[in-house]
């Protein structure tokens, strides 16, 4: 698994040939569609003799697609480390909520 937020990216770029990914992006900014938003979702350390040996980072990425049985969500529930959360609605595009650990 990559070890930085860009390669993350690059990483989720490859494995879903998705083309519009967004990190935390601002209401001003105009997405299109399918598109993925991530951010960072929890970041879990492992210590030993008060150091911080171990890290774990955890996304959350959002599937938006105006297609229901999107081939991107296919793609992505099949990633490593990866669980799907809910899924909903808005704006006639359909979310699809994932975490995965990095």
């Amino acid at each position: 698994m990559p070890s930085s937020r860009i390669a993350f990216r690059d990483y989720i770029q490859e494995q879903t040939g998705v083309q519009n990914l967004y990190f935390q992006p601002p209401e001003s900014i105009k997405m299109e569609y399918p598109a993925i938003v991530y951010s960072i979702n929890k970041v879990d350390n492992r210590f030993a003799e008060n150091k911080n040996y171990l890290q774990f980072i955890s996304y959350q990425l959002i599937v938006i697609d105006k297609d229901p049985d999107s081939d991107i969500f296919k793609k992505i529930s099949r990633l490593p480390k990866c669980s799907f959360e809910r899924s909903y609605t808005s704006d006639n595009l359909n979310h699809f909520v994932f975490n995965i650990f990095h």
